[in-house]
């Protein structure tokens, strides 16, 4: 089931950098990006097996990155990816690209978006390294597991300078954040500035 916008997502629209939590019993763990900061450096593959940077794929204001599991495996994420195509063009047209991003190869990539005809961009993060940065890894899952650097669902919108202007997340699997809500997010930031909390 895909969820609403501000109510059921976590919505962060202001704060700090990715930093690291300590938990009760002294471990650390990432926390996601947040609003106001920069996004890390950006280096993916994409389907097409072309090594990318953020302005490879950045619109003239932004791109909307959207973390997901497997779209090998996982028929939450393979849903979502295809409710995404519906809004992608209204984002080109407000200059915001739609990127979606797992650790899928670049091969499994390229046969899902064949196989459905997507127009947006899919990149590849085989090591989780993006995964990492953006503080969005599931530590919940087996290390050295065939789930073992999966992401938390999110999406990131970052403008063209790099700044995060928004994160909307969940920590379950089963629920994503809305697809319907993405181009009135970005109408929301403008390009001016980051969306008011």
């Amino acid at each position: 089931m895909i969820r609403t916008l501000l109510t059921a997502s976590v919505l962060i629209l202001s704060g700090a950098a990715a930093m690291a939590d300590q938990a009760d019993d002294g471990t650390t763990n990432m926390v996601c990006v947040e609003a106001g900061t920069l996004a890390p450096e950006f280096a993916a593959v994409t389907a097409a097996g072309e090594a990318v940077d953020f302005a490879g794929i950045s619109g003239a204001n932004g791109a909307v990155l959207v973390f997901s599991r497997s779209l090998d495996w996982c028929p939450y994420c393979k849903a979502q990816a295809l409710e995404l195509e519906t809004v992608t063009a209204d984002l080109a047209d407000a200059g915001w690209s739609m990127n979606v991003i797992t650790y899928d190869s670049p091969d499994t990539l390229s046969d899902f978006a064949d196989d459905h005809a997507l127009s947006y961009t899919l990149l590849s993060d085989t090591d989780s390294a993006m995964i990492d940065a953006f503080g969005l890894r599931n530590t919940d899952v087996t290390a050295g597991s065939r789930f073992d650097g999966i992401p938390h669902p999110a999406i990131i919108y970052i403008k063209a300078n790099g700044e995060v202007a928004g994160v909307q997340k969940e920590e379950g699997y089963v629920n994503r954040p809305s697809t319907e809500g993405i181009p009135q997010f970005v109408a929301m930031i403008g390009q001016d500035g980051p969306a008011a909390p």
